[in-house]
């Protein structure tokens, strides 16, 4: 019998070595700062991919680390990869701090258009103090689409995301709320965007931690701070002494 034709073996291509990595930046309301990368064969695979990073990577503000930003890539060029805001979250942890026991959690979803064209769904989220009636959390959630509407109209899409993430929104459900029933908390839970309109304008300052006050300088030394500069107490003068009798010796004493 003749023998049989070997079977020679597939070439497999390393799929990873023939990918590149592309660097993900963030939109110019955060600085273009460099979100990570992304491997992908070809400028289309990396289109329309969706990063997050969290307000304290972006900003440097510890308090916000609970604010996580989605981010979506619409643009390529060469190996750096352009994106738009998309929306953002909350931890679940942190919603899960909120939400105890003998608490009411009051939930709206606000569709909104902001006034650069961009449309948005906002889910802001009510912790009261207590239980509350269910005619309240309807009076609440009535504030919730009338502030949050008020807010969007008004604003661009890196000034309504600047309110999300700085709280501005949340305290202005919050004061108009008091007067139904005492407010533990108003959070932006989630917020989606649903239409992209134009992009921020170039004057736009971007999205960064509050400066704060800066300390005056040290004056030179030698010279005292104008603060400190302050009349020198006169020196205090003393009485004259009034003259004391003079005090004989013993033997004067004795002769006289």
């Amino acid at each position: 019998m003749p023998p049989k034709p070997r079977i020679t073996a597939k070439k497999v291509k390393d799929k990873w070595r023939a990918k590149e990595w592309y660097k993900i930046y963030a939109p110019e309301m955060f600085s273009k700062m460099q979100l990570g990368e992304t491997p992908a064969d070809n400028p289309d695979g990396v289109m329309g991919r969706i990063t997050e990073a969290t307000v304290q990577d972006l900003t440097g503000d510890f308090s916000k680390m609970h604010i996580k930003i989605k981010f979506k890539v619409i643009n390529v060029s060469g190996l750096d990869a352009h994106t738009v805001f998309n929306g953002h979250d909350l931890t679940s942890d942190y919603v899960r701090r909120l939400t105890r026991r003998k608490r009411t959690k009051t939930d709206a979803v606000v569709n909104v258009i902001l006034k650069d064209g961009w449309a948005m769904k906002v889910k802001p989220m009510a912790v009261s103090e207590q239980r509350i009636q269910a005619s309240q959390e309807t009076a609440i959630r009535a504030i919730m689409q009338v502030e949050t509407k008020k807010a969007a109209s008004g604003a661009t899409i890196g000034e309504f995301v600047r309110m999300i993430i700085m709280g501005e929104l949340s305290k202005r459900i919050s004061d108009a709320s008091k007067i139904i029933v005492p407010i533990k908390r108003i959070e932006i839970r989630r917020s989606e965007v649903t239409t992209t309109g134009k992009g921020p304008e170039p004057g736009e300052a971007p999205i960064t931690l509050p400066q704060e006050p800066e300390a005056p300088e040290p004056a030179p030394e030698g010279i005292p701070a104008p603060a400190e500069v302050a009349k020198a107490p006169e020196a205090a003068v003393d009485a004259p002494a009034e003259p004391q009798p003079e005090e004989l010796p013993p033997e004067d004493k004795k002769e006289e």
